[in-house]
């Protein structure tokens, strides 16, 4: 009788376990909702210590970086110092777009090994190509193939140093190349164990392509997504999240597809709204119906 007592008592408990576990099952998909800071261009290089403060009570939890100097650090603000602000707001810069242009021109690795060290210090997990210029990205599919063995090399000393290379897209990736595009080149040639990929969400629709077409084709290779949304009137201009005409309710449904870990929001130089309260609008949506 004891044995049996004692069974309905656990067997009652792990059914009680059952019930609360959609709860906690749901909880623990709750991502951060991250911001690519150049969002706040306009008023970031002037009072990098109170737009992120702004950040921070606006309840982003991550920042991606932008704007990064050897010289001046973000804005005249030293690295550490830097780093000394986001701590004291609760973000973590865990991805930071550099400047690669400079590095693959010169063929020269300093600069990537400074900007290694700076995201180490940050405490970043990923180091990100955010824009490539016209010269050095070529006419070609053969251009496009020349790139992605440099990025390859620049993915194999991140990983030396602790870190994920990135690829930050926009919509000239999508430039035809017989029955290829510049886009699934990069995502062929390049080394899946040294470089993910950060889809623009934005881009990839403005291009006229289905982000959820390259997640079936690509499983598992877009670890992070920027989050931004087009407006309905006029496709060049960036609007709030959940206000314009990219359906992301069934972009994240496929996030476990995608392999996205994090993203960030952004709205971009296309768009001229009053920055912080914007941010904080296409945050609240985004907390609110999707994740």
């Amino acid at each position: 009788m004891i044995k049996r007592r004692e069974f309905l008592i656990n067997a009652g408990l792990a059914l009680g376990a059952l019930a609360i576990a959609p709860t906690f099952a749901f909880d623990s998909k709750k991502r951060a909702i991250g911001i690519q800071l150049w969002t706040l261009r306009d008023t970031l290089p002037k009072d990098v210590k109170g737009v992120l403060s702004q950040v921070g009570k606006a309840g982003f939890t991550e920042v991606e970086t932008f704007g990064y100097s050897v010289d001046k650090g973000f804005f005249g603000t030293s690295v550490h110092d830097f780093k000394s602000i986001l701590d004291d707001n609760g973000l973590k810069a865990t991805s930071n777009h550099f400047d690669f242009n400079s590095m693959i021109k010169d063929g020269t690795t300093d600069l990537v090994k400074s900007y290694i060290e700076t995201a180490n210090h940050l405490g970043s997990e990923y180091v990100t190509v955010p824009y490539i210029i016209s010269e050095l990205r070529g006419t070609s599919g053969d251009d496009y193939k020349k790139l992605a063995s440099q990025i390859n090399k620049v993915g194999e000393l991140c990983k030396a140093g602790g870190l994920k290379l990135a690829y930050h897209n926009h919509d000239f990736e999508f430039t035809k190349f017989g029955a290829t595009n510049g886009y699934e080149i990069l995502l062929n040639e390049t080394d899946k164990n040294l470089v993910d990929f950060e889809m623009d969400l934005y881009w990839v629709v403005r291009s006229g392509n289905d982000p959820l077409q390259l997640f079936k084709k690509y499983p598992g290779r877009f670890t992070m997504w920027h989050v931004k949304d087009m407006d309905k009137v006029n496709p060049d201009w960036n609007t709030e999240i959940g206000t314009g005409a990219i359906d992301f309710k069934s972009i994240f449904a496929q996030a476990e597809l995608s392999g996205m870990k994090r993203f960030f929001l952004e709205h971009e130089s296309n768009y001229k709204p009053n920055p912080i309260e914007s941010a904080v609008t296409s945050f609240n949506y985004i907390k609110k119906n999707l994740i």
